[in-house]
């Protein structure tokens, strides 16, 4: 089969496919004919050698496509599904731990369906389990038009009601977020956030941040979170050295401050997340109450030009991979 790999740590001139074997499912896992896959900033980094995916050299976490061996589970072959990986992802055929398989609407195609589980479970375990997001609290979102920022904006405020605030840098990807449920939309390029929170919360501050952004933002979120808020640390596109803190001002304020990332999880987490959000959220999906937000889709061939306009940041949305 075909798979893509990076040649060298670089750039994305570095990917290229090679032919490498079918992997075989092991006890508990499925194996998958590969329809679509999508990106993540994750395969950007382990591209440039910075992480890697345990010991498997081909890149992606997350598919959608049919199953070709159930290997004793309750799927059945030719199943609709879609998924976390532990790498493999860009390949014509997968392997997946059973307990992630999500079973998608016929009516969804397996481009929407490679859009969801990455973006989806990590907006989900961040605002939930991380940021304990409760009814008619408010949350500030960063990064609205990316892959994550349109899945958190679609599950805030359809599951809890929140009052939604968010940050984007163009009014196309703003009026995404508008549509999407956003209450409070802040272009960053031209607009102190913070300022724009307290505003929007009469001085209270946001109860729950999602910051993609870290060291950048980090003097603004301190003035934009709430008094006993929860402030989630899911990326650093913005550092990850923090030079001067001020650590009184979030102890005076009782901020809960947490970290996460979702690829490095164990397979049991990933496992009891996956069924948790198929539970809650599955049903929106099939009221159209959310829906997986796609920027674009290449080809595999086309998988360098794939990763460049993701790092070129004008994507609104998931950036999917097709087999031709």
């Amino acid at each position: 089969m075909l798979g893509v790999h990076a040649k060298n740590p670089g750039g994305p001139e570095q990917l290229e496919l090679i032919d490498v074997a079918v992997p075989k499912p092991r006890k508990g896992e499925i194996l998958i004919k590969v329809h679509a896959a999508a990106l993540n900033r994750t395969d950007i980094i382990t591209r440039e050698g910075k992480m890697s995916y345990l010991q498997n050299p081909i890149l992606g976490v997350e598919v959608s496509g049919t199953v070709i061996d159930s290997n004793g589970t309750n799927f059945v072959k030719d199943e609709k599904v879609a998924g976390l990986v532990n790498g493999g992802g860009y390949a014509e055929y997968a392997v997946m731990p059973a307990e992630r398989a999500m079973r998608i609407p016929d009516s969804f195609t397996f481009e929407e369906g490679a859009a969801i589980p990455e973006v989806f479970l990590t907006a989900y375990q961040t605002l939930f389990w991380h940021g304990r997001l409760q009814r008619r609290e408010s949350v500030l979102i960063h990064a609205g038009g990316s892959g994550v920022g349109t899945a958190a904006i679609q599950l805030a405020k359809q599951i809890t009601g929140a009052k939604v605030m968010t940050t984007a840098g163009s009014k196309e990807k703003l009026a995404v977020c508008k549509e999407l449920g956003a209450d409070v939309l802040i272009n960053y390029k031209e607009e102190s956030f913070d300022h724009e929170v307290l505003k929007a919360t009469e001085n209270q501050g946001a109860n729950v941040i999602l910051d993609f952004i870290g060291a950048k933002y980090w003097e603004m979120n301190t003035k934009s979170i709430s008094q006993e808020g929860r402030w989630v640390l899911i990326g650093t596109l913005g550092g990850s050295t923090v030079e001067k803190m001020n650590l009184m001002t979030l102890m005076s304020k009782c901020v809960q401050i947490t970290g996460t990332l979702l690829t490095p999880r164990s397979d049991q987490y990933k496992a009891d997340l996956t069924k948790e959000f198929m539970d809650v959220a599955m049903p929106l999906f099939k009221q159209n109450k959310i829906k997986p937000i796609i920027d674009r889709a290449f080809s595999f061939q086309d998988v360098q030009k794939a990763h460049q306009h993701m790092e070129d940041n004008k994507n609104i949305g998931k950036i999917i991979l097709t087999w031709d």
